[in-house]
């Protein structure tokens, strides 16, 4: 049966309906040779469709992920020498979407996936699902409801990210305060409390939109069930 062509790439794993649709545009996506134009449709049963000279298969079977990822790990599909990789911690055959990367000084949640549409529909910033940290810092904190007026009002965080705030922060003891952000700018948790004089020692995502890490070790990963799936995709 033919279905709308970006849906079919989406589908298949290998990008967001979204990415598909702009590499029509850019003339990157042929239909048994032909160079393709959005609102063309294709079979996945019994047409070529090919990006970029790459053959798109049919659907995958949807994968689920959650990872706790450790410390010292990069988050990216790229592989690079000497660095650990998260996906060197994951036994699957499929290419996955990284959703909610972490940089390699934080650790905790991630999502893995080859569906497309969540994946776009999770990252981008104009859905504003909510993230949420358990953040340890070091420095004198004199005020912790001062602090976390602070970052619920706004910091400007410079480097043309002007102001970055977090939804929601509470302070609970022993310098830990739990962070919600709706928001993805880069390194934004270090940076906000680095301009009140306070350096963030570990930085641990407990929740991405729905999913929650729960008693997952670090270092180690499981599928997702069909109670989790559905509320992500809610």
């Amino acid at each position: 049966m033919k279905i709308i062509l970006q849906k079919m790439i989406a589908a298949s794993g290998y990008c967001s309906r979204r990415q598909a649709e702009k590499m029509i545009r850019e003339g990157r996506v042929k239909v048994n040779g032909v160079t393709a134009t959005v609102g063309d449709q294709a079979d996945d049963q019994k047409d070529k469709v090919t990006v970029s000279g790459q053959l798109i298969s049919a659907a995958a079977s949807k994968i689920y992920i959650k990872l706790n990822k450790p410390l010292g790990y990069t988050c990216t599909n790229k592989r690079f020498a000497g660095e650990k990789n998260i996906f060197d911690l994951i036994d699957s055959p499929e290419r996955l979407f990284t959703v909610g990367r972490l940089d390699k000084g934080s650790r905790g949640l991630i999502l893995l996936t080859n569906d497309g549409d969540l994946t776009q529909r999770l990252a981008h910033p104009s859905f504003q699902h909510d993230k949420v940290y358990e953040v340890i810092t070091r420095g004198e904190i004199s005020n912790a409801n001062t602090v976390c007026g602070r970052l619920t009002k706004g910091i400007n965080i410079g480097e043309g990210d002007g102001v970055a705030r977090a939804k929601a922060a509470q302070y609970l003891q022993n310098d830990c305060f739990i962070i919600t952000l709706n928001e993805g700018k880069k390194r934004q948790i270090r940076r906000m409390f680095k301009i009140m004089n306070l350096q963030v020692m570990d930085l641990r995502r407990i929740s991405l939109a729905s999913l929650e890490l729960g008693d997952l070790s670090e270092g180690h990963w499981a599928y997702l069930t069909p109670e989790e799936i559905n509320d992500l995709k809610i």
